[in-house]
């Protein structure tokens, strides 16, 4: 069954040093992360423990001039021209180009009205992501998709229009505001407004542990840093937000054992 349109279907770290984030992620969340290929493209694809896909290491090159280390997560659209036009006349900015890639489909990297970055694509084959899983907790997954934006209403109002979202309630923070929760056939994540030191607009993706408290003790081991949490959130389940060795922000969410 294909994805359809509006679907979390895939993770792609961007990063300048591809083989200190495999050495980093991959003991982490338990991912196997392929070797890039012999063709000069270092790119690695990450498979979770429980055999599906979760998403890529693409080693930045000098020829992706601006590119910053960081998480983009792949939406699934019906048509990426159409889903670009839609998006540039509401207000975003197309940051790549559509291109397409045998085998794998076609997409275009764009920025929606506020300033954070993601990518639309339409899939070459009609399997199902298990890049994000929405409906049973699974580790070494994406369990939550969380927009800190600089303008909360404003992007409410682009993302559902664009992708078929609807708004599943809300929760008050006190001073940090409203937090909104998105659905998708099931919830998929929230909105919120970002915090005044956040420079820009951004997506994070909390990737699922077996054990939060494990998980700081290697991040810390391993050369990243914690810089929030492990905060306890509705349910029972901590989260945590850190930089990774190579300077990219990650999100991990698991319980305490």
């Amino acid at each position: 069954m294909a994805d359809k349109h509006g679907d979390w279907v895939w993770y792609e770290l961007m990063t300048g040093d591809a083989a200190g984030a495999q050495a980093f992620y991959g003991p982490l969340l338990d991912w196997k992360i392929a070797n890039p290929a012999s063709d000069g493209f270092d790119y690695r694809e990450i498979q979770a423990a429980d055999g599906g896909f979760v998403g890529g290491i693409l080693q930045i090159t000098p020829e992706m001039v601006g590119a910053q280390p960081g998480w983009v997560g792949y939406i699934a659209v019906d048509d990426v021209d159409a889903s670009v036009a839609s998006i540039e006349a509401a207000g975003g900015r197309l940051c790549m180009p559509a291109r397409d890639l045998p085998g794998v489909g076609r997409f275009a990297m764009v920025f929606d009205p506020q300033g954070a970055i993601f990518y639309v694509m339409k899939s070459a084959t009609d399997e199902t992501s298990t890049a994000f899983a929405a409906d049973a907790p699974n580790p070494g997954h994406c369990a939550w998709n969380e927009l800190m934006t600089a303008d909360r209403a404003g992007a409410m109002a682009f993302y559902t229009r664009q992708f078929g979202w609807v708004k599943d309630g809300d929760m008050e923070m006190g001073p940090m505001g409203t937090y909104e929760f998105i659905r998708h056939g099931a919830v998929i994540g929230g909105v919120m407004t970002k915090m005044p030191e956040m420079s820009v607009s951004a997506w994070a993706f909390y990737f699922r542990v077996a054990d939060i408290d494990t998980a700081v003790e290697q991040v810390k081991a391993s050369g990243g840093t914690v810089y929030n949490g492990p905060q306890e959130i509705p349910g029972g389940e901590f989260t945590i937000n850190g930089i990774d060795p190579q300077g990219a922000h990650f999100a991990l969410v698991g319980v305490k054992r």
